[in-house]
Order: C-alpha cells, then structure tokens, then sequence
C-alpha cells in the first residue's frame, strides 16, 4: 500500500466513525455543537499522531507480551497531556468535551489503529495513518455537528440563524436524533463508495487477515 492509500484510508474506507462505527459515544455525546466536534477531533487527531508516533518508534524494544499494555499506557498519557493542556489553555473546550475525551484513551478509534497498524509498519506510515484516521474522524463529528446543531438548535458554532429559530427539530438534540443523522451520513457515504457499509468493512477485515 502507498503512503497516499495509507493517509486516504482513514478518510472514506475505513472512516472510523462512518464505516467502522467506533467511537460511538463520544460522536453522539458531542456532535450537538459544532465547535465541540471540532475540538474533540482535533484532540483524537493529536492523540493520535503522537500514540502512532511513539508506539511504532519503540515496537522493536517492547517484547510481544507487553505490548498491548505499552500501547494503552501510551495512548492514555497522551489522553491526559492533551486534556492537562486543554484545561490549562481551552477551558472551554474542555468543558464542552468533559469526560467525552477521557472515554478516547479506551476507545476503539485508537486501540484500533494504535494497536494494529501502528504495531506492525514504519514510523512515517504510522504517522500518514493517523493523520488519516483524525481527519476522517473530524470530518464524520463535523458533518453529523452540522446538520444536529443547525436543524436542531436552529444555530452554527453557538450562533443563532434567525430564520431557523422557528423549525428547530428538537429531536436531533437528543440521542435517536443522533443516531438518525448518523445513519443517514452512513448511508450518504455508502452511496459515495457504491457500496453497502457492511461491504466495505467485510473488505477491511479480509485486507487484515491477509495482510496480517
């Protein structure tokens, strides 16, 4: 696989929230607002690079046993620099993730892509595919932030749009509304791929199971 495959994955086949339905609980907890999206998929991106950055350096000094305990311990003081640095500089960010981010350090998005690709390719690859994952990452909260806040509470970024103020669907703030724009986001990506999203991930598992 080119080092373009490898960044591109992350992004549409195996979007890690539109096709491999990790991080669910987050995604759905923190997509009601735009800004909270984003912030939270700049965090998992930073996590991300810096897990896959270290994990794939030291892969050759961490014997097989130890290694699923190396990538946790990683992952989650990576989790807590980066939420010790949003406390101290984005308060507000912080308040808007809460324990949302913390939920990251046990969170398939990372254990996923730390673990498996990170384990076992060169450091540059590694780092190409975290990128990817982060941006398909954010780019999934964005979308879903988008249509919930600005059909749901009739605003953008905290900023209300008059003409909206009106034909709020406050379903969409809550957890099936979540859910609903979710798939329909899905089923847009499916669409985009002409292939059905359990297609694509039957696809992933059987490029793992050869690769591995």
């Amino acid at each position: 696989m080119n080092k373009t495959a490898i960044f591109l994955k992350g992004i549409i086949k195996e979007n890690p929230v539109l096709v491999l339905v990790l991080g669910a609980c987050p995604t759905l907890a923190v997509t009601t607002n735009v800004l909270a999206a984003l912030y939270m998929g700049i965090a998992v991106l930073a996590v991300l690079v810096c897990s896959n950055l270290c994990i794939s350096a030291l892969k050759n000094l961490i014997g097989d046993n130890l290694k699923f305990v190396a990538n946790i311990l990683i992952i989650t003081g990576f989790v807590s620099l980066v939420q010790m640095l949003m406390g101290a500089f984005l308060p507000k960010a912080s308040d808007m993730l809460g324990i949302y981010f913390t939920l990251i350090a046990v969170n398939g998005v990372l254990l996923c892509e730390a673990g498996d690709f990170a384990r076992n390719n060169k450091v540059v690859d590694s780092v190409l595919s975290a990128l990817g994952t982060g941006i398909g990452f954010t780019c999934a909260l964005f979308v879903i932030a988008l249509v919930r806040e600005i059909f749901g509470n009739g605003t953008f970024a905290g900023i209300e749009i008059p003409f909206l103020a009106d034909y709020k669907i406050s379903l969409l703030n809550a957890t099936p509304g979540g859910f609903l724009v979710l798939g329909l986001v899905m089923a847009l990506l499916s669409a985009i791929n002409k292939k059905p999203v359990e297609e694509i991930c039957f696809e992933n598992q059987k490029e793992g199971e050869v690769n591995a």
